[in-house]
């Protein structure tokens, strides 16, 4: 089972900046020679352009990180990579989805795609991404392929769609039985559909930053599994400041309570 990294916080020579005054070159052979060890390479914000050749060579790597770089496209040859776990390449120039290189990295787990520019993903993106268990493509400029996309990914566990510009909620998402985190904050949702209690294993649902006035007493029965509900940013009127103010627990309990009783025999 792969263990997922805190790509954004792990210190190391390559990530925590020039401290030694080293050039970009010298920290990405540093971050290559330690990651010959510990099989994860932490190449961030090193003003990258491409990804460096000495990636490649890396065929047992677990781990990526590529994120906040300038990198606008993936190399075919990364599919030599065939163990890697974990891909964060957020903040990056990509424009284009890189599907063939997706393809060929069947142990992928962990994508991470966010503030990169791509303009469309194709109708059928997602179906190389069956072992996916986290995705995130907030605030990239495309839109969802219309369904089946996102149930493809069956395992998926966690799903950050973050300013995405959503209209309307992504029903597809209610047919991934496993996933813990649900990430639609800032977008323009308006309405949560009642059917969001068959998310049985949600943890943490972010809904916060939209134009929810009202939310469906059917949360309320994700009570026993939900942890965490970010609800701040909406013209919330259906439910009393006093119990939002009380935290997740006390609105799932107000929201069950306002479910219909059933007819007594």
């Amino acid at each position: 089972m792969v263990v997922f990294l805190d790509l954004d916080s792990r210190p190391t020579a390559a990530s925590s900046g020039n401290i030694f005054g080293a050039g970009c070159n010298e920290q990405v052979a540093f971050a290559a020679r330690e990651s010959s060890s510990t099989r994860n390479l932490i190449l961030r914000k090193l003003d990258l352009d491409h990804v460096p050749a000495v990636v490649i060579e890396k065929e047992n790597l677990l781990s990526l990180d590529l994120s906040y770089n300038k990198i606008g496209q993936l190399p075919v040859n990364l599919s030599s990579c065939s163990s890697l776990e974990v891909l964060n390449l957020e903040g990056n120039k990509i424009s284009e989805w890189p599907g063939a290189v997706f393809a060929a990295l069947p142990n992928l787990q962990r994508l991470v795609l966010a503030s990169n520019p791509i303009q469309e993903l194709p109708s059928k993106c997602f179906s190389c991404l069956t072992s996916l268990k986290s995705l995130d493509l907030s605030t990239i400029s495309a839109r969802l392929p219309l369904p089946p996309a996102l149930s493809i990914m069956t395992i998926l566990e966690e799903l950050r769609l973050r300013r995405m510009r959503l209209q309307e909620f992504p029903s597809e998402v209610f047919a991934l039985g496993r996933l813990r985190v649900l990430d639609l904050g800032q977008n323009s949702l308006s309405h949560i559909p009642s059917e969001i209690s068959s998310l049985k294993s949600l943890e943490e649902l972010d809904i916060s930053d939209n134009s929810i006035m009202s939310l469906p007493p059917e949360l309320g029965l994700l009570e026993t599994s939900l942890q965490a509900l970010k609800l701040d940013g909406n013209p919330l009127k259906s439910i009393r400041r006093s119990v939002l103010d009380r935290g997740t627990k006390a609105i799932l309990q107000y929201l069950k309570l306002k479910l219909p009783q059933p007819a007594s025999s």
